[in-house]
């Protein structure tokens, strides 16, 4: 399989962001190949297609389906397992956030509370106890809210978003008015 330079563009950018959703540019890679290619591809075609090793693609699928965000597919009369993206770009969205919340903001949370049941020895920890209640408060916050965003269907999360920036300018308007 031979990439246009579009879909290359977008595939070697995927890889970029990889490194900035929680994988490697590999696995950013390859999942931005499934993407954009809209037949599954079996492991030797996103191995051709990335001029990656056939093990390499093995390791990122194992890593995609840790994220649930590749299924398998089988072609009749075809032994190969085909991939693809696991649902929609919001499910996709959703899979990704949920897992990053569970990777990076449920052990700081978990961290935070234990933290927080003990009593503080000294001022240095006091006012260090009472930021780590400001951050447990706003993380707290932020996971109700986004449980909440993860709830709605991706239509009505697109008029919410839309909503947003009208939203803001009230808001900001608001505060011009006050002060």
């Amino acid at each position: 399989m031979i990439l246009t330079s579009k879909i290359e563009s977008f595939v070697m950018h995927c890889g970029e962001m990889g490194s900035r959703w929680g994988f490697n540019r590999t696995v950013g890679q390859m999942y931005g190949l499934l993407i954009i290619i809209e037949e599954p591809l079996s492991a030797i075609q996103i191995s051709e297609a990335l001029k990656i090793s056939r093990g390499n693609v093995s390791m990122g699928i194992k890593e995609l389906q840790s994220w649930r965000l590749v299924q398998v597919q089988h072609k009749p009369k075809d032994r190969k397992e085909y991939y693809s993206p696991a649902g929609s770009i919001w499910e996709m969205a959703t899979r990704v956030f949920e897992e990053r919340r569970k990777r990076e903001v449920d052990p700081t949370l978990s961290l935070l509370r234990d933290n927080l049941l003990n009593e503080p020895a000294n001022q240095q920890e006091e006012y260090a106890q009472k930021q780590m209640h400001e951050i447990h408060d706003l993380l707290e916050t932020i996971t109700h809210w986004a449980g909440e965003l993860q709830s709605m269907s991706p239509d009505n999360l697109n008029t919410l978003m839309k909503l947003g920036s009208g939203v803001s300018k009230i808001l900001n308007f608001k505060d011009k008015l006050i002060n």
